[in-house]
């Protein structure tokens, strides 16, 4: 028995998926594709925003944090899940355990923060666009985004630091594909309860109030298109809400169903693959769904591979 950062100097073994050893190569293929597309998309949208001065707006300001968010926040685990697939090593080690599960927290805690003032920003744009211009003025931009990442990673910080400090015991397994904290909450060997009550509320805050804030800002949205008199109009409006909150559920909800369970009816076999959500499968989805279904991202598009064309 020990400290965190004392009795497991040598590092961990990462189960992963091998208790459905015959899913592996199948995940293997599919983890691989979505990861690629991930970085073609997540790349795709921050090299647009940045070249296209028709896409230097609010909402592509905080589509570009998103896209980098997504890029960092997959990096953080799909590489090793893949090596971990692939059968060629399952070990990490203690240094590289606890960066992962800082910089995972951190960047999940951020994207969690970020998809509210995005909401924000949606809410303005339908709302009130008369003074949209006003109220999202670009100090209030840079000053949202900051926060949306000063907030993530001081909640990764308190958990972190709070999960090191715990008495950890037994074999060094991990049931899952990379260091999840609900994971290594298992290995706790005291009682951790006051300890496990702090951590809870700390997630609760970063989870329960965004989601909340969230489906705030989508009533008073649908509202507001339900008075707009084309029918064309309020079906394109609805159509675009409804994908963002697809994305938006897959998200909070797998992080909630992961997160906000009692730890002893927390299944590690049931977790690995609720992860996959939102370490996966919403970066992936979210160029798609906020941008690449956009005509002024088909145009910007267009225009930089015309540029490219007339170059060469």
């Amino acid at each position: 028995m020990g400290s965190f950062n004392t009795s497991f100097r040598d590092g961990f073994i990462l189960m992963g998926f091998s208790d459905w050893s015959q899913l592996e190569p199948i995940l293997f293929v599919f983890i691989s594709i979505f990861y690629s597309l991930t970085i073609f998309g997540n790349t795709t949208i921050i090299t647009l925003s940045l070249l296209e001065p028709q896409l230097h707006t609010p909402m592509y300001f905080f589509l570009r944090h998103l896209s980098f968010l997504d890029l960092c926040y997959t990096t953080s685990t799909v590489p090793q899940l893949l090596i971990n697939l692939h059968g060629l090593d399952r070990t990490i080690s203690y240094e590289g355990c606890v960066v992962q599960l800082f910089s995972s927290l951190a960047l999940g805690s951020t994207e969690c923060v970020l998809l509210v003032v995005m909401a924000f920003d949606r809410y303005a744009a339908v709302c009130h666009p008369l003074h949209y211009t006003a109220m999202m003025h670009p100090h209030l931009c840079q000053t949202l985004a900051i926060a949306s990442w000063v907030g993530g990673f001081v909640n990764s910080l308190v958990q972190t630091g709070l999960m090191m400090a715990m008495p950890l015991c037994g074999l060094h397994l991990l049931n899952h594909f990379f260091c999840e904290m609900t994971v290594l909450l298992k290995l706790a060997c005291e009682d951790t309860e006051g300890t496990e009550t702090k951590m809870f509320v700390a997630r609760a805050i970063i989870l329960v109030v965004p989601a909340v804030l969230i489906l705030g800002s989508y009533v008073y949205i649908v509202q507001t298109v339900l008075k707009v008199r084309s029918v064309a109009g309020r079906r394109k409006a609805f159509g675009t809400c409804g994908s963002h909150l697809l994305v938006v559920s897959l998200f909070y909800g797998s992080a909630i169903y992961t997160y906000l369970q009692p730890m002893h009816s927390y299944s590690a076999s049931e977790g690995k693959f609720v992860a996959l959500f939102y370490t996966i499968v919403t970066p992936m989805l979210n160029p798609l769904i906020y941008t690449l279904r956009n005509k002024d991202v088909k145009g910007a598009v267009r225009k930089v591979l015309g540029r490219g064309r007339y170059s060469v």
